[in-house]
């Protein structure tokens, strides 16, 4: 590994430095081979990748540490926040250069920990092993992780389950929280903070009249486009509060996330969110709310004299968040449907195939697919109102009758994956998981690292569509 520890250079107050607490017997739960070459591990890293993900290999390049941050949770001001479980063990440099954070989940308990154990058992471990990878190889920026280990340490959540341990890697952990803790407890440090932020993330701010504002203008965009690609793949985070999203638009913390399968908009995916506020439908909303409330926290770098100018600016940084997510999800969305982003009428009639979805309680993605295979007999006769389909279906078959429509097509298929991560599908991976059989997870790995190429030889039918609806939907909660 080529380590490049920036985040310790930064003061002391921001984090804590401590070693990780492993588990008792510790073992294999399943590597990353790929990313692990993308990080330049060396071949002696690969082989004492158990060692690593479980916290019994630190490193003297780089002292692991769990940072400290606040956060608005469920919209109200939770306080001190901060990795209550989880330590940053490295910052290493890719193929590509880029400097990537190894975070180390199931840790330990931290100064941060509020109660909790600090550790993260293996159902949840396996979810996000699962999720990250799922959402990167459908086109979504997501923390990404190289392994996890599992242990015969038992940790008392709801019953008594095993514990593991998370190797994820991120471009940044560093999150709008970061900032509320900074302004709330230690305001001297948050010009000297920001600054790093804009040196490590985003240097071509650096070259602008004023990099702050470039630098605010950046986030909202890069958080816009994020939240546009969850709602083209249909995948609805669960707990958008403000220490869960990063400055650079990559997903972060999966806990009770969902793919949606039926399209049901205002589905609750997470059973502690009990007014529906991180539904699907309100992630757009709910990502303008954040930023709006982060935005807020730069005000304290202008001066003075010109401060109500600053606000004013900070103000049409986040003007922009509506209009850049609503391009991102309008041209995703037009390709998807295979219909050309310029039609006057292609928004319409791609709205009219989401109601048709809605209303016939239809799975989202292999509706599209059915489409983008002119399926069209398929779609109808699983319509109760074959009137509405009939109107879709003309409106749409005469808004591609003059297009380049093997171009639309290929298009389609780079859109819309056959494969997406249902939770009754990571459920069966985690109860083989519990029995010490992997073989599951292998599968479903395999299966998502190609989620647009149909794997006859890999796939199983419980793959394809969601639960029958005599079966009551997988429940997932916070508790991980």
């Amino acid at each position: 590994m080529q380590f490049n520890p920036l985040y310790p250079s930064l003061p002391s107050k921001l984090f804590h430095v401590q070693q990780p607490s492993p588990l008792r017997g510790a073992k294999a739960g399943h590597f990353n081979s790929a990313l692990a070459d993308e990080l330049q591990w060396s071949e002696d890293d690969k082989n004492a990748w158990v060692e690593i993900c479980s916290g019994q290999r630190i490193f003297p390049e780089f002292p692991s540490l769990a940072m400290v941050y606040a956060g608005h949770q469920f919209g109200q001001w939770a306080g001190q926040l901060g990795d209550g479980r989880g330590l940053l063990i490295a910052q290493i440099l890719n193929t590509k250069g880029q400097t990537i954070d190894l975070h180390l989940k199931g840790a330990g308990p931290t100064p941060y920990s509020r109660m909790g154990d600090g550790r993260a058992v293996l159902r949840s471990v396996v979810r996000e092993y699962l999720a990250g990878h799922a959402l990167n190889a459908l086109g979504v920026a997501s923390s990404h992780a190289v392994g996890f280990t599992t242990s015969t340490q038992g940790v008392q959540r709801e019953k008594l389950e095993l514990g593991a341990m998370l190797l994820r890697t991120s471009e940044c952990h560093i999150r709008l929280g970061h900032f509320e803790w900074i302004n709330q407890y230690a305001p001297e440090l948050l010009s000297e903070f920001t600054q790093k932020c804009i040196e490590w993330h985003y240097p071509e701010c650096l070259e602008t009249e004023n990099p702050i504002l470039s630098f605010a203008k950046k986030v909202v965009e890069c958080i816009a486009i994020m939240i546009a690609k969850w709602q083209l793949v249909g995948f609805a985070h669960g707990v958008m509060n403000t220490d869960n999203l990063n400055i650079t638009g990559s997903t972060l913390d999966f806990g009770p996330y969902g793919f949606m399968e039926r399209f049901r908009p205002n589905w609750i995916n997470n059973h502690s969110d009990y007014q529906g506020r991180y539904t699907y439908q309100n992630q757009p909303s709910i990502g303008h709310w954040n930023l709006w409330t982060w935005l807020n926290n730069l005000i304290p770098l202008a001066e003075p004299e010109q401060k109500d100018k600053f606000k004013e600016e900070l103000a049409r940084c986040l003007e922009q968040f509506e209009p850049i997510f609503l391009e991102h999800y309008g041209q995703g969305l037009c390709q998807k449907m295979g219909l050309p982003h310029f039609h006057k009428d292609s928004l319409d009639c791609s709205f009219a195939f989401l109601r048709i979805l809605q209303t016939e309680q239809l799975d989202y993605t292999q509706s599209f697919i059915r489409l983008q295979n002119k399926e069209y007999k398929t779609l109808r006769d699983d319509c109760l109102d074959i009137r509405q389909f009939d109107e879709f279906l003309s409106q749409y078959q005469s808004i591609r009758e003059h297009q380049d429509t093997d171009e639309l097509d290929a298009n389609m298929q780079k859109a819309n994956p056959i494969y997406i991560l249902r939770n009754h599908m990571a459920q069966r991976a985690i109860e083989a998981a519990e029995r010490d059989d992997f073989s599951e997870v292998d599968r479903l790995f395999k299966l998502l690292n190609h989620p647009y190429t149909r794997q006859p030889e890999l796939e199983q039918p419980q793959d394809l569509g969601p639960l029958p609806s005599d079966v009551p939907d997988v429940a997932v909660s916070c508790s991980s």
